[in-house]
């Protein structure tokens, strides 16, 4: 797919489809009444849950915007220097001094912390509501299949990151964000939405709603700069989450949660200390000799989270094996631990309290049937394959409307993006282990720079709209250096 905002919907029917099956999971997972089309991460997708709830707050003399303290930094970054545009006051603490503050018209908590932690916010977004303060919650796909829907406990918005469904990191991208909301602010929402609708013979046919809110319509005045969405990564998440169904789907969750339970044990068995008592799929162990910890980690090629003060954090996902257990195990215990996974499993098959019993999901998700057919190979073929037929693009004719940067993706392009070397790189590695990527990022950039004129390029927008918003900003920034 080279996939683009399909703004001509008789051409686009295929990827419209598979657009509002992402739309779907979205609903499913997050509880909420209506979602977009996919943002372009979670950062942005953030700093947009800020702008959102600044046009619909009631609050119209607030002008504070709090962030809980475990929320992602990369997040907390991107949230702060959209506020300075807006002139909002962006404050930092604990979720639950959050009352403490005055004149805050919105809130952005997370539901599993930045270390791991799961937080039942249950009590606190009902207090917040009830002070008219809008509450946003950054989400983990993956997580929330197993734990409760945060617009279930009153969120007005909840987003984030659909990597986990299928897409490799990458080294940091591309992701699509999902963004969701409450049905009475959709007009306030961010993004492309698409739509059912009728066709001139009366057939069912699919579009992109509600666009009068939109930048190539209101202009200056529209929501957001969101002129495009993630559609291909979007793509790709919806149709992981068509095939593996909602059973396979928790099959998946559930072995991440175990395998994440075995070596919580192992380590409380061997007297180290978690910092949190409830956590999915990420750890975060209190130890003594942190450089000596982090200097076997990297002997065994295993990258642990570092920043945390006297801790290391761990994160397991769908990849991680039995075999990473056991290295983990001698990377914190040393070689002779004698701790045994079939022993551990059967202690926490039985007696797993590390989700809160008011935090697992009660409801069912993924009940359409797109989401319970297309189990095999050969069913999955088929449905892509009529999806592609419904679509006007590069395989069978010139395209209309072709992406800033995505006219063409040739075959000799897209095939590393298969490449375990490329595509399993953390975005947080240390820079040693990304050299490859660097020197492709400064030979770009320095052909960039050529080609242009200019002396320099900075590779962070990941959309035009993204480049044109940062391009405003150093603009504004020249000014105000010379003042």
């Amino acid at each position: 797919y080279t996939a683009y905002t399909p703004y001509q919907p008789e051409v686009s029917q295929g990827r419209l489809e598979a657009l509002l099956n992402f739309q779907q999971v979205t609903l499913d997972l997050t509880g909420l009444d209506m979602a977009s089309a996919s943002l372009l991460d979670e950062a942005t997708a953030a700093a947009e849950a800020m702008a959102m709830a600044k046009r619909v707050s009631k609050l119209k003399n607030a002008n504070r915007f709090f962030v809980a303290s475990d929320v992602h930094p990369q997040t907390l970054d991107v949230v702060r220097t959209r506020a300075e545009t807006f002139g909002f006051e962006v404050i930092v603490d604990d979720a639950q001094k959050v009352l403490d503050h005055q004149d805050v018209f919105g809130v952005l908590l997370q539901q599993v912390g930045t270390t791991g932690e799961i937080h039942d916010y249950t009590t606190l977004i009902s207090e917040l509501k009830s002070r008219k303060i809008v509450v946003s919650v950054a989400a983990d796909i993956m997580a929330l299949v197993l734990l409760t829907a945060p617009g279930k406990q009153g969120a007005d918005i909840v987003f984030g990151s659909a990597q986990r469904f299928g897409v490799p990191m990458g080294y940091g991208g591309p992701h699509a964000a999902f963004f969701a909301a409450k049905d009475e602010y959709k007009r306030s929402m961010p993004g492309r939405i698409i739509g059912v609708s009728k066709d001139a013979a009366g057939n069912t046919a699919l579009r992109m709603a509600m666009q009068t809110r939109e930048q190539h319509i209101r202009r200056e005045k529209a929501n957001s700069n969101i002129c495009t969405s993630q559609v291909l990564l979007a793509n790709i998440a919806s149709l992981y989450a068509v095939y593996h169904g909602p059973v396979g789907l928790k099959r998946i969750a559930n072995r991440i949660h175990r395998l994440t339970d075995i070596l919580a044990a192992g380590l409380q068995q061997k007297g180290l200390k978690l910092r949190h008592a409830h956590y999915f799929d990420t750890l975060c162990v209190e130890v003594a000799d942190k450089a000596g910890v982090l200097a076997r980690a990297e002997a065994a090629e295993i990258n642990l989270r570092s920043d945390i003060l006297n801790a290391v954090g761990i994160t397991l996902d769908e990849t991680t094996t039995r075999e990473n257990v056991m290295q983990l195990f001698s990377v914190l215990l040393g070689d002779n631990h004698g701790l045994d996974i079939d022993t551990l499993d059967k202690d926490v098959a039985h007696d797993s309290r590390s989700i809160q019993p008011a935090m697992l999901r009660d409801d069912e998700i993924l009940t359409h049937p797109v989401f319970n057919r297309y189990h095999s190979e050969t069913e999955m073929m088929r449905y892509m394959h009529s999806l592609e037929r419904k679509d006007l693009a590069l395989n069978q004719a010139m395209i209309p409307l072709g992406s800033c940067t995505m006219k063409l993706n040739a075959a000799a392009e897209m095939i590393p993006i298969t490449w375990p070397e490329f595509a399993e790189l953390h975005p947080f590695c240390p820079p040693e282990q990304a050299e490859g990527y660097q020197q492709m990022i400064a030979q770009l950039a320095d052909w960039l720079v050529k080609l242009t004129g200019y002396d320099a390029v900075c590779m962070q927008p990941n959309s035009g709209a993204q480049g044109e918003y940062a391009g405003l900003l150093a603009i504004r920034h020249y000014h105000e250096s010379r003042n």
